[in-house]
């Protein structure tokens, strides 16, 4: 596997640089010998003694660290990058530790994972979907291997669709985002697949009480090209089926998803490199009463394929190409009697990138490209039947839309002390029913958005050992998530701009200091951000996805601002027998929509004023480690009914303002045992032991409201006059879970 973001050290001229995302490094010297020093997290320091006297290309492997005894004393690599960086708002996630973390149902998950850290909000108890620094969650590009994925979640939330055993790297950016990124107001999760093992051949996977993963990789010529496929399937189908009776109401009802992952590589030569992967996955669920003839059937599911080129054009030029494709889509479906009736969306993208990296010296470092993708979105499609009688929309109303970026950066080193990273995007977005990917600078009948944003972060290094950072950038987004609910859905719609709808735009504001303790085992830093938020989409009050099915629905959304701010602390310790972190976020996040909550500024759903997590993980020997997670949050905001009353027979209620309710604050701690057996010559496992909410706190998952008539006059069930006392009712989901889960490696 190639190292991503490997140091590479010149200590007699304190030089250095660093790998990209396909291992590609390259720096230029003066004349003379030289020591460079190669280190990575995990693996063996290696020095290498060279003459410079011409131009050298130098391929290097790392092994992983081996055991050692108590004897000898164990010291932390050069672990710097935290305080050197211009990186700001930015986390790597070390995935050996984060597959110890205790989890529900022990089904470990990366989406979940960067929910402990600072600025990042879950959506709800157990759900995958994240909320970054106030923003919602079609605010976050999500990426694999460069390809977007529009939902990355299964079972409506509660997993992600990333199986973590084929991921070689992820990297979240909550602020500070460099201009070879656009598209997305908030975060990017920009995460890598493994290429495969090219010296041997490898089977794993693991068996847990909600799914079974199985990963393969190995060589397909040795040292020029491997290949690596993964396979996970739940299997609550097929455990429920033999408790169904033949004749039970609810034969045939089920759930399940699936996900696959395949990559294949091939090194061309020494300057040229072809990857091919893909990723597929879906969900179907389905319930049927056979004594009422009712069917519901409901999948949805992702699509991906990048096809990318790596070449060399000489010794501090490299470029990367790529060809990929997105394809996202729902459907519901309804059969009861002689009724039929579906609603289908999606959404597809065709992206063509090329991306270029030069180092011309030391001090630069120079990112160029552009990134092409044509959208073609079906916002809402319903069809039906209702015995002879069929009902189909005369004309599918099909978004085709264009979207350009071209983009520059450098990262430059003014001084010893003084680091900036400064570039441009500029962004074209094009709106037409009929638009062709072949027509996107002529301006017929088009809705055409140009803009520039702006994007700069700096480091100033105060000491070895402290630095004060900052960034500020300017974004747009020109997809729009119509959400009804709290939580992202798989039927929340994708909807481009257009002459009604304005394009997202972001302000963000970062300001940190960073600083590293004890010869850099320990990272913390603080951090405070602002943004400001435009152009921000809601449905107006009353009306619904299925409003405006088969039609335009630019007349649903009402607009608005928004702004967030807020203070983050992180501390982590990364090296020793006892490691994890601290994360801790106060924050604000406000709405305000003329045309909502009457015109008055309220706080948004996922508003939250304290976010605190600590994982920590210890391990006890070569066979045993402990983990555990606490979490405490502020309760999540929600609008209730706070007076219901009949008069003449007509039912009135009176909401609250909009989120300005909260329900109690939510808080947990898991724990789990990891336990490896000694490893035999053919089979090494491990057994991961958790405990979901040990102490079983009862947390809300959505509140509703029951009402009891308090009218002396009216007999039971006679509620024609009066007032009606409201009763709120909590709904908690889960409870203490143990879960097992076994893991195998061939």
């Amino acid at each position: 596997e190639s190292l991503i973001g490997s140091s590479i050290i010149i200590k007699s001229v304190n030089q250095g640089t660093s790998s990209n995302t396909y291992g590609f490094y390259s720096i230029t010297l003066e004349e003379g010998n030289y020591n460079l020093e190669y280190n990575y997290i995990g693996y063996e320091t290696i020095s290498k003694q060279i003459t410079l006297n011409k131009d050298i290309r130098l391929n290097i492997s790392l092994k992983s660290k081996s055991k050692t005894t108590k004897v000898i004393k164990v010291s932390s690599e050069k672990n710097d990058q935290n305080i050197e960086s211009t990186n700001i708002s930015q986390i790597k996630l070390d995935l050996k530790k984060t597959k110890n973390l205790p989890v529900v149902f022990g089904e470990n998950d990366i989406l979940k994972t960067i929910q402990l850290l600072p600025g990042v909000q879950s959506a709800g108890e157990g759900l995958s979907g994240f909320y970054v620094r106030g923003g919602g969650p079609d605010q976050n590009l999500i990426l694999l291997d460069e390809a977007i994925v529009y939902n990355a979640t299964h079972l409506f939330g509660f997993a992600s669709v990333f199986n973590s055993d084929a991921i070689k790297n992820v990297n979240l950016i909550k602020g500070g985002m460099p201009a070879n990124y656009s598209g997305r107001l908030s975060s990017v999760l920009d995460i890598s697949l493994k290429d495969g093992n090219y010296q041997k051949h490898e089977l794993e996977g693991g068996i847990g009480l909600l799914s079974s993963r199985i990963l393969a990789e190995g060589p397909i010529i040795q040292d020029k090209s491997s290949f690596i496929f993964s396979a996970r399937r739940t299997y609550i189908d097929i455990l429920i089926m033999p408790f169904v009776c033949d004749t039970c109401p609810g034969k045939g009802s089920g759930y399940f998803f699936y996900d696959l992952t395949a990559k294949i590589n091939y090194k061309i030569s020494d300057k040229d490199r072809l990857y091919l992967s893909g990723y597929m996955g879906k969900d179907i669920f389905s319930y049927e009463n056979l004594d009422r003839g009712f069917k519901v059937r409901f999948p949805w599911g992702n699509k991906t394929a990048s096809l990318r080129w790596n070449h060399l054009f000489n010794n501090q030029l490299f470029c990367n190409s790529s060809i990929i494709f997105t394809d996202y889509n729902y459907e519901f479906g309804i059969e009861q009697s002689h009724f039929q009736f579906k609603i289908s969306s999606g959404i597809k993208d065709i992206n063509a990138k090329f991306d270029f990296s030069y180092l011309p010296n030391s001090k630069n470092h120079i990112k160029f490209g552009s990134i092409f993708t044509n959208h073609k979105i079906l916002p809402g499609i319903a069809t039906g039947q209702a015995g002879d009688v069929s009902f189909n929309p005369d004309e599918i109303n099909e978004y085709q839309s264009n979207e350009i970026a071209l983009y520059a950066l450098n990262d430059y080193e003014i001084s010893e002390k003084f680091k900036i990273n400064f570039g441009l995007v500029y962004s074209i977005f094009q709106h037409s029913g009929q638009l062709s990917p072949f027509n996107i600078f002529k301006n017929d009948s088009l809705t055409q958005y140009q803009n520039i944003e702006p994007r700069i972060s700096f480091r100033l290094k105060i000491n070895p050992e402290v630095s004060l950072k900052g960034s500020y950038n300017e974004n747009y987004q020109y997809l729009h998530l119509a959400s009804v609910s709290s939580i992202s859905l798989p039927t929340d719609l994708w909807i481009p701009s257009s002459v009604n709808i304005k394009p997202q735009f972001s302000k963000q504001y970062v300001l940190g200091v960073f600083k590293n303790l004890l010869d850099n085992s320990w990272e913390t830093s603080i951090e405070t951000y602002y943004k400001n938020l435009d152009n921000l989409i809601e449905y107006k009050e009353g009306v619904y996805p299925e409003d405006y099915a088969n039609e335009n629905s630019d007349e649903a959304f009402t607009f608005g601002k928004g702004k967030s701010y807020g203070v983050e602390l992180f501390i982590k310790k990364i090296v020793g027998k006892t490691n994890g972190w601290i994360g801790y976020t106060h924050s604000y996040t406000t709405r305000d929509f003329e045309e909502l909550n009457d015109g008055k500024e309220f706080f948004a759903k996922y508003d939250r004023r304290h976010d605190l997590s600590i994982t920590v993980s210890h391990k006890i020997n070569e066979q045993l480690s402990l983990s555990s997670v606490f979490v405490y949050a502020t309760g999540n905001a929600i609008t209730i009914p706070v007076e219901r009353y009949i008069i003449d027979g007509e039912l009135f209620v009176e909401y609250s303002d909009r989120n300005a309710f909260r329900m109690e604050p939510y808080h947990r701690l898991d724990l789990s045992l990891n336990y490896k057996p000694k490893k035999s010559k053919k089979i090494n496992s491990s057994w991961n032991f958790s405990i979901y909410n040990i102490y079983n706190k009862k947390n809300p998952f959505f509140m509703y409201y029951d009402f009891e008539n308090n009218s002396s006059n009216n007999g039971p069930g006679n509620i024609l006059e009066g007032n009606l006392d409201p009763k709120l009712i909590q709904v908690s989901l889960f409870p203490i879970l143990p879960s097992i889960t076994w893991n195998f490696k061939f």
